[in-house]
């Protein structure tokens, strides 16, 4: 939507992110992301902390249950999403105003850490069904990033050069001089 606020914040996963189906029957992950600067100080010769901002943050759908898999307190994240305000009536009578965060892209920070990705399958959008490197999975059993038929590679289309195994030439490797047609003007490299 047009003039709404698109942030990005990175920082750290209070606690893990919360499950939950709301009347309509949507799934809706919420968690709070505490976003710490710090800056260094000349004078002390060391990096000091800022003033926290905790942000309330809420991912939908297929989103939702890949934050709860995925996601664990503690974790450094990089979130980014639309501003949400909204208002309400407090217990006490008091009218309060929210801001927080819808989230439309999230993954962890691979400054301090690594990770590892499995795609999944899902009713919307990229339905291929490719995992990629799951560790759960042998090896013969990975579809996707393979050498091997359609056959061995459920969810590789048909006729696709990419899913066929390269074809074996004894003792050659890719950029050999053999693999191009030779022109006596092109130069060898």
């Amino acid at each position: 939507m047009a003039g709404e606020s698109v942030l990005t914040i990175i920082g750290n996963l209070t606690a893990d992110p919360e499950l939950r189906t709301t009347g309509g029957g949507a799934t809706v992950a919420s968690f709070t992301i505490a976003s710490t600067p710090r800056n260094w100080n000349r004078q002390t010769n060391q990096f000091e902390d800022g003033q926290a901002l905790f942000m309330r943050c809420s991912a939908w759908g297929d989103m939702a249950g890949h934050c709860v898999q995925s996601l664990k307190k503690g974790m450094r994240v990089i979130v980014q999403g639309r501003l949400r305000q909204h208002s309400y009536q407090a217990q006490d009578g008091s009218q309060r105003t929210v801001i927080d965060m819808t989230v439309d892209e999230i993954g962890p920070s691979l400054r301090y850490a690594t990770a590892a990705v499995n795609r999944v399958q899902s009713g919307r959008g990229y339905s291929g069904g490719s995992t990629y490197g799951d560790p759960a999975k042998p090896a013969n059993q990975q579809q996707g990033w393979q050498n091997g038929s359609p056959a061995q590679n459920p969810g590789m289309p048909e006729g696709d050069p990419w899913a066929q195994p390269a074809p074996a030439s004894p003792g050659a490797t890719f950029g050999a001089s053999n693999d191009f047609s030779s022109d006596s003007q092109d130069p060898e490299f």
